[in-house]
């Protein structure tokens, strides 16, 4: 597998992505081609400090570094040669098999979606964020690529995140629910409500609403919500962990699954893109890859895809029922 790192957008230098690729090459023989995509002479100097040497390796020069700060969509307009930019036509290319970020989320979403466009009848790629409870691992989708959503873009995130869960977390059927504000029908809003009723037409193990109090529970595997709520769970949950000092601190703050998991895999793209934290460290850069690997090697997106389509198919009969029943 040919692995794609943008080495230039997280918060400590490239030299921790650096240390983060040797041990990952160390550990993974599956990766046959690794690209450091970034400005050459640091990286050459990361290198050479961290003694990385290894004939797989292969350094692409980038001129410019996309900024936290800067606008998404500068990564297509304005900083064409930044780091972010290169690695992700490398993907486009077909030069990589999966790339890993720490950059800028939301020009990463911009330059994936536009440059790698989504798979076959997807509406919306998502971040699907793991995140520990006290037994195991639990899915939020989306963790803040899309602020505004529609009930079928709830329901293809059920989809997709069901995909995931079994196939990279191992869960054998995952059990999906949709957060809201109560257990009752009558509970959450337009949106979550609509998606209640699509996803119970799927092939999901389907539990309805769950409440956030039951995030942490060990009750559901995979939780779907548009971006702007699922982004703030997200950062609450991270902040409730350095506050909190006991089981949030060990496994969101010192060593949090979006870090040492390996990062947030972007759903529902023709390419395999994870979103490592900016401020994430060597050992989450290693499992950030490994993750890569994983996902590639269960053809995640051909799965997707083949859960989507029949996701279709099977809504579309739905309402044809219930218009055939209604005329």
């Amino acid at each position: 597998m040919r692995i794609v790192v943008d080495v230039m957008g997280g918060d400590h230098g490239c030299e921790v992505d650096i240390e983060g690729v040797k041990a990952a090459l160390h550990a993974c023989d599956r990766v046959s081609e690794l690209y450091l995509v970034g400005d050459e002479a640091q990286i050459r100097a990361a290198m050479t400090q961290a003694h990385l040497r290894d004939e797989r390796v292969k350094i692409v020069h980038a001129s410019e570094v996309l900024a936290m700060d800067d606008k998404p969509l500068d990564v297509l307009r304005k900083k064409k040669d930044c780091s972010m930019a290169r690695a992700m036509e490398l993907l486009k290319q077909g030069q990589g098999d999966a790339m890993i970020s720490r950059g800028n989320t939301g020009g990463l979403m911009a330059a994936a979606t536009i440059k790698l466009r989504p798979l076959e009848n997807v509406e919306r790629p998502a971040i699907a964020a793991v995140l520990p409870t006290p037994q195991k691992y639990f899915l939020l989708l989306d963790a803040g690529a899309n602020a505004e959503c529609k009930p079928l873009h709830l329901a293809q995130f059920a989809i997709m995140g069901s995909v995931y869960s079994r196939e990279i977390l191992g869960n054998d059927n995952p059990r999906v629910g949709v957060l809201s504000n109560g257990k009752e029908e009558m509970k959450g809003n337009d949106l979550t409500r609509e998606a209640l009723e699509l996803c119970r037409q799927l092939d999901l193990n389907f539990l309805g609403y769950v409440e956030g109090h039951e995030l942490f529970e060990g009750h559901v595997d995979v939780v779907i919500t548009d971006g702007f709520v699922g982004n703030i769970v997200l950062k609450t949950c991270e902040s409730m962990g350095k506050a909190i000092r006991v089981m949030l601190e060990t496994e969101l703050t010192r060593n949090p699954l979006r870090k040492n998991y390996g990062g947030a895999p972007l759903l529902g793209l023709n390419g395999t893109v994870i979103k490592a934290h900016g401020s994430a460290r060597a050992l989450a850069i290693k499992n950030a890859i490994r993750v890569g690997t994983e996902t590639i090697h269960h053809s995640i997106n051909r799965l997707i895809t083949q859960e989507i389509a029949r996701a279709k198919e099977r809504l579309a009969t739905a309402k044809n029922a219930v218009q055939t029943a209604a005329a």
